[in-house]
């Protein structure tokens, strides 16, 4: 069942890349970060493929990748924004937002600020819900906007760089990437544990 779910996700991906080119990225990538469960593990890989193939750009499909997350993350913070989290946690499954995820992403932004933004596109599970939040919060919207932006390149260019790689076995990526969404996530944390405790030895040398 799961396989054949998968299999028709992979084919609709496929074929709305290679009829509708970049734009097609683009659209397919604004549909995950609007919160609708389209994996860019599958739309990423494909497209760097396509960059192996010699249809597009590295370069091409990053920015449409990127340019995607972006149309999406907005029509995410614009929800948050205008519907508050009281209208989200009554009428969010109906939009397949889990309440879970959305707490997990709710506690990221409120402890991280701003931040959480561009940190939270390599993030897994935060990186498709962080927008809510922003929006909650009323972010600064263009700098909601650039961070978002930026945010998404390395996780779209790192994507379709693999799958340019891996050529006709793209799509094996798939299920190597959620290692990666960990490890990233497990670098992160390690680098604000660092920082703590730099910041806490200096504190105490003052002292």
């Amino acid at each position: 069942m799961i396989g054949q779910l998968l299999q028709s996700v992979i084919s609709f991906v496929s074929n709305a890349i290679g009829a509708l080119g970049y734009t097609g990225v683009a659209a397919l990538m604004a549909i995950e970060s609007a919160l609708i469960p389209l994996p860019s593990e599958i739309i990423m890989p494909f497209s760097g493929f396509l960059v192996a193939e010699g249809r597009f750009t590295i370069v091409g499909v990053t920015l449409a990748g990127a340019f995607g997350n972006l149309v999406g993350g907005i029509v995410a913070y614009a929800l948050g924004y205008f519907g508050g989290r009281p209208l989200l946690d009554r009428y969010g499954h109906y939009l397949l937002i889990r309440k879970h995820e959305l707490n997990l992403a709710d506690r990221f932004f409120q402890r991280w600020g701003g931040g959480t933004v561009f940190v939270g596109r390599v993030l897994p599970i935060v990186r498709t819900y962080i927008s809510l939040p922003a929006g909650i919060a009323r972010m600064n919207f263009a700098l909601f906007c650039l961070l978002t932006f930026i945010g998404s390149i390395p996780w779209s260019y790192a994507l379709a760089f693999a799958g340019m790689k891996l050529g006709e076995n793209w799509e094996h990526i798939r299920a190597y990437t959620h290692w990666l969404d960990w490890a990233v996530a497990a670098a992160l944390v390690g680098c604000v544990v660092w920082l703590l405790v730099l910041w806490l030895r200096r504190r105490g040398r003052r002292n």
